[in-house]
């Protein structure tokens, strides 16, 4: 067999932390190493919208690394545009699938909706969901479950295995072999000692490896359970002595669980108050029951069943979670963990503008995404189109983080020596593949390290170098980090406070004519630019 012929390309989380997809083709044959749902900024999102970089009927199958949505969040408009293979992947991932994309099938379908019956879009083209809760459920369908550890043949010349990835949930790494050559795609690798999981685990003396780098420039501090227990405490305590709501925004996958899980060991030492707590996320609770049913596989279980706490409430419907509107000193734990959709959103509306509310970021937040902007101050936030003042207390906690750190990621590639070909650094922002890069670089100067681009393909053989044989995207950088959408949405929140500083009526109508004046500018140099080609 031509070894030369098995190639790699990335179709996404490549100078980005979403969108995880990475296709191997041999001969005529390919498969798909996740296929996720891009998150950020207006404009990152637009890729979830355009064309594969692949026909989707000729894909052999998928073998997913775990159930987070930006790994998997695609699948159901790979099947509605035409694959109808095996999705290969871990038992639990088999089973979180079902409700993790029926949920993106039902938040595309409402989020099209609400953007349609928004005021300020009266008049313009209708939005179209990028797919529907049955496409989600019949990609489902295509799962085929298989134990860590066990080799299954995935497409005809590809052997593969799964490997604890200590992430989350049935998360796993994946070595594949093909042509002669021992691939391994770390998929995401959780931290030292975390909660549920053991340490992640993979083999060595790999060909090539395609590792994560999302907290490749960070180094947190490290933390014990107890630890961790400790520093929630001490935030629940401040935030509840204000008078107000603490607002946790969480991934409604494996987040969820372990705050739970710590929330009720608290409760039972009464080490924090009693108050309501309040899991406003129906995915989170349909997730949770799955959680209780490989509970077995799990570690700090003791054989209970924590999520049934008395102090923890399961909010179902709409009906229910409005009525949190007029709750004070209540913790309110809501998805989407970035904020950027689900009833997060709606809590954060009725909060943010309360000094004596708290909201409690307990993971990651993507360039773009309403949370990182959060997080860097803002003052003035725009939700579903409507301005809000933000005066509560804005707090962050980085004990919870479910990814592995600059070092836990620096130790993993090490245990993987020796790489004989190249070792590829994806799913991270520009700056965090760069420093661990540079990190792993020291290690070894002759080594070859590569930082792929969405659309770069590489060649890849046993033993020597991959070899890049198409350019990928030149624009990510514009893509992935806050875009125009973002520096509207700042502009108009702040721009009534701009024009009250103005004290004159006349002055202040001179400055939105000015302001006019230099929009009119722009489009007459447009059109005249189209005119001179």
């Amino acid at each position: 067999m031509d070894r030369s012929s098995l190639t790699l390309t990335f179709h996404g989380a490549a100078g980005t932390v979403t969108g995880s997809c990475m296709e191997l083709r041999l001969n005529d044959r390919s498969l798909l190493v996740d296929c996720g749902l891009f998150q950020g900024s207006r404009s990152l999102e637009t890729l979830n919208h355009g064309g594969f970089g692949f026909e989707p009927g000729k894909i052999d199958a998928v073998v997913l690394t775990h159930a987070h949505i930006d790994h998997c969040g695609l699948l159901p408009k790979l099947s509605a545009e035409g694959f109808d293979r095996p999705i290969w992947c871990t038992p639990a991932t088999s089973d979180l699938l079902e409700y993790m994309l029926a949920d993106a099938g039902r938040i595309q379908e409402s989020e099209a909706d609400r953007r349609n019956r928004r005021r300020d879009r009266a008049g313009e083209s209708q939005f179209v969901p990028l797919y529907t809760e049955e496409d989600a459920l019949r990609a489902w369908r295509l799962s085929r479950p298989v134990p860590l550890s066990d080799w299954f043949d995935p497409a005809p010349g590809f052997r593969a295995r799964f490997w604890n990835a200590g992430h989350i949930l049935g998360a796993a790494s994946v070595e594949i072999e093909a042509a002669g050559t021992r691939l391994l795609f770390s998929g995401d690798l959780g931290p030292d000692n975390k909660a549920f999981h053991p340490d992640p685990q993979a083999p060595s003396g790999i060909d090539h490896v395609v590792c994560e780098s999302t907290y490749g420039d960070r180094a947190r501090e490290k933390f014990t359970i107890e630890q961790r227990r400790s520093q929630l405490e001490h935030e629940i305590k401040d935030a509840l002595v204000r008078g107000g709501n603490l607002i946790i925004p969480s991934f409604a996958l494996e987040r969820t669980q372990e705050l739970l899980l710590d929330l009720a060991r608290l409760a039972d030492a009464n080490r924090i108050p009693n108050v309501p707590i309040f899991v406003d996320s129906p995915l989170a609770s349909r997730a949770t029951k799955v959680f209780a049913a490989h509970a077995a596989e799990m570690e700090d279980m003791d054989g209970q069943d924590i999520f049934r706490h008395p102090s923890i409430h399961y909010v179902e419907d709409v009906a229910e979670s409005i009525r949190l509107n007029t709750m004070s000193g209540a913790i309110i734990m809501a998805a989407s963990g970035m904020c950027e959709a689900g009833r997060i959103r709606h809590h954060l509306k009725h909060n943010l503008f309360r000094r004596d509310s708290t909201v409690l970021f307990v993971g990651f937040q993507a360039r773009g995404t309403l949370g990182r902007v959060l997080l860097d101050g803002a003052q003035r936030v725009r939700i579903s189109g409507e301005d809000v003042n933000v005066r509560a207390r804005i707090r962050r906690i980085d004990s919870y983080s479910a990814h592995a750190d600059r070092d836990e990621l620096h130790r993993w590639i090490a245990a993987r020596r020796p790489i004989a070909g190249s070792l590829f650094l994806d799913h991270g922002e520009v700056e965090a593949v760069a420093a661990l890069r540079a990190l792993v670089q020291a290690d070894d100067p002759a080594a070859s390290i590569i930082a792929p681009q969405i659309g770069e393909s590489y060649a890849l053989e046993p033993g020597v170098p991959a070899r890049r044989i198409q350019t990928g995207r030149v624009d990510m950088d514009l893509l992935a980090g806050p875009d125009w959408q973002n520096d509207y949405a700042d502009f108009v929140t702040h721009l009534k406070q701009h024009l009250g500083r103005i004290r004159s009526e006349r002055a202040r109508r001179e400055a939105l004519a000015q302001m006019r004046r230099v929009l009119d500018a722009y489009e007459e140099a447009r059109q005249r630019r189209s005119t001179a080609k």
